[in-house]
């Protein structure tokens, strides 16, 4: 199927903007696609943050039902539109269909989340009673409710480019909390960005939105970036990406006259712990657990399991055997983008010399590809080196060998913050290991047991957050519902009027609970 693109910005409800910007690169074979897209400027930011503040006056009195029915038909306008995006995003991100449909239902799948607890919340909202007769001073009425914050600016993430991009869960969560929403896109997959912008649109004329609720602004300028986030009219941004960039963004955000809050995913390598039962008893199977998972999107999740802790004793020279033997058998691939795959192979080659090689998967046969490590370092060593901890983003981790428990206890107290970490043990062990884990569970956001992280289940219950530099507020989620508040604020209404009230909080409100 031919889809044509217009290469073009989406703002005011029209897109619109100059033709001729950068072009994008076909990740699989390193060649340049021949369409262009146009690169956004200060003024674009100017006009669409407008547009944006003009329409959440009318966006934010929607009710919760209205809401619910814009992102369901969001949902639906995405699948009808699958035919064209699904190609599109193959051909940008060089991920194969399975997955991209995946995640298109993932998309789908979110948007109807929030839907769902818009029209049914399950967070109990809170009142106390007068009392004027209690002295020395009377108690007033109270009502805790909620307003959203606002223009939202969301940046496309490179990894997901449906999921955690142009319609992906921080797009579907602000909008959910009544914000209106700027997605920068990422400049890897711009025509995809442009095909989702269009569902959205349809969704927004069938459910008499208000117009420049939702904008597209497309770019490659670092400029850019600093310029959206800096606008005086943008409340809050979500990001996914680099710790680099991300940091920087974050700065720009808390240096702003009005400081705003800055929800970025920086970062992690969600540590595997391997306890010595499961370690002597279950060596091959976790060694195939730890590479599938490992080269799962060719290492390029951000749950992707880049750090292996491990104790020496029985099982531990096996293990490490049956790694090197899964490793060796992967292939080179080519990663999301060129710039990617660079960064990769240059931050492999500084670290190598700090560290032993395990394995190499099979040698890499174009310069756009990554070639998959395995490497091996002593606990006593790495806590010498702090920057080993960091993430490699691709097909890449590190097996950390600890002499004694004492010296795991060292290495999770030197370890950054997490978005995941896993305990694989046999359940007759851990009771003597749970002061260790207990004190894991305060570096990470979501801890399981016996299980691998690449994947995350979009739910009521989900955390995918962490302390820092997995993300910049670890009190948040960007996955799952609780992710819509980050985009609101708490407000109190004191002795105010039933009439003047939000409809969720006046006396009648089944949610409310009084005290």
């Amino acid at each position: 199927m031919t889809t044509n693109l217009c290469g073009l910005h989406f703002f005011g409800h029209q897109w619109q903007g100059k033709e001729a910007g950068f072009a994008r690169v076909n990740p699989q074979t390193n060649e340049q696609l021949p369409e262009r897209f146009a690169e956004a400027d200060a003024d674009d930011v100017d006009a669409a943050a407008r547009a944006a503040s003009e329409a959440f006056w009318a966006y934010q009195q929607k009710s919760d039902a209205e809401r619910a029915a814009f992102l369901d038909a969001i949902a639906s306008e995405l699948e009808k539109d699958a035919g064209q995006i699904v190609p599109m995003a193959m051909l940008e991100s060089g991920l194969p269909e399975a997955r991209i449909r995946g995640e298109l239902g993932r998309t789908a799948g979110q948007l109807r989340l929030f839907a769902t607890v818009l029209n049914a919340p399950y967070d109990p909202l809170l009142m106390d009673d007068a009392n004027p007769e209690r002295t020395p001073l009377p108690k007033p009425e109270l009502r805790l409710g909620q307003l959203p914050l606002g223009v939202v600016a969301v940046f496309g993430a490179s990894n997901f480019p449906l999921a955690f991009s142009t319609g992906g869960g921080d797009t579907a969560s602000a909008l959910a909390a009544g914000c209106t929403v700027i997605v920068k896109g990422h400049p890897a997959h711009p025509g995809t960005s442009e095909l989702v912008s269009r569902a959205i649109a349809r969704a927004i004329d069938q459910c008499a939105m208000p117009k420049g609720l939702f904008s597209l602004l497309q770019g490659k300028a670092p400029a850019l970036s600093v310029a959206l986030v800096e606008h005086p009219l943008v409340k809050a941004v979500g990001f996914t990406g680099s710790l680099k960039v991300g940091r920087i963004l974050a700065d720009r955000c808390a240096l702003r006259p009005e400081p705003i809050p800055f929800y970025g995913e920086l970062g992690s390598v969600n540590p595997q712990l391997i306890l010595p039962g499961k370690l002597a008893r279950d060596f091959g199977e976790l060694a195939s657990l730890q590479v599938n998972s490992m080269m799962m999107g060719h290492g390029q999740f951000c749950t992707s399991p880049g750090l292996i802790i491990t104790q020496k004793g029985p099982g531990l020279d096996a293990y490490i055997a049956a790694l090197a033997e899964n490793v060796s058998a992967q292939r080179a691939a080519p990663m999301l983008s060129g710039g990617i795959c660079a960064a990769f192979n240059h931050a492999v080659e500084a670290m190598l010399p700090e560290m032993e090689i395990i394995a190499q998967g099979q040698a890499a046969s174009a310069a756009h590809q990554s070639r998959p490590l395995l490497a091996k370092i002593s606990a006593a060593n790495i806590m010498q080196k702090p920057a080993l901890l960091e993430e490699i983003f691709g097909p890449f981790a590190l097996v950390v060998v600890c002499d004694s428990q004492e010296e795991l206890v060292e290495l999770i107290n030197a370890l950054p913050g997490q978005l995941t970490a896993s305990i694989h043990g046999l359940l007759e062990e851990v009771e003597a290991y749970a002061a260790l884990i207990s004190r894991l569970s305060f570096k990470v956001g979501r801890i399981m047991f016996n299980q691998m992280p690449t994947g995350v289940e979009v739910a009521r219950a989900m955390n995918h957050g962490g302390p820092y530099p997995a993300s910049t507020d670890s009190r948040s989620t960007s996955v799952g519902t609780e992710a819509m508040k980050r985009f609101v604020r708490p407000i109190c209404y004191q002795n105010m009027p039933e009439v003047l009230l939000p409809s969720a909080l006046r006396s009648d409100s089944s949610r409310l609970k009084r005290f």
